[in-house]
């Protein structure tokens, strides 16, 4: 997994590439954790994500959970069907807030 990372004015953007799986879950919550640390919303692009396993999907429940108690704001963007059934059977559709682009995203985020 190679992960990009940009920012948008306010909001820092992390496209993780390829897969998260056991293997490249740790890098990406690393990745992830040190931006909302910082205090920044964060726009989790997965338009290039072809798979996510259970501990990709815990690193996110615990992302959300970290940007929630400091007042951050994280948000999904851009799944593929595949990554997008996955959050559906899950449950974890409704736990998240999901847009259809990253750039609907970082707007949302900015916004407020």
């Amino acid at each position: 997994m190679e992960i990009e990372q940009s920012v948008v004015g306010p909001v820092t953007r992390i496209a993780p590439i390829g897969r998260i799986d056991s293997y490249s879950a740790r890098d990406f919550e690393s990745q992830i954790m040190a931006v909302i640390g910082s205090g920044a919303a964060v726009v989790v692009d997965l338009d290039r994500l072809d798979y996510i396993s259970s501990a990709g999907l815990r690193v996110l429940l615990l992302a959300t959970k970290q940007a929630r108690a400091q007042n951050a704001r994280l948000a999904l963007a851009a799944m593929q069907k595949s990554v997008r059934e996955v959050f559906d059977i899950s449950g974890f559709s409704s736990i998240f807030e999901i847009h259809g682009s990253a750039d609907e995203a970082i707007a949302a985020l900015s916004s407020r």
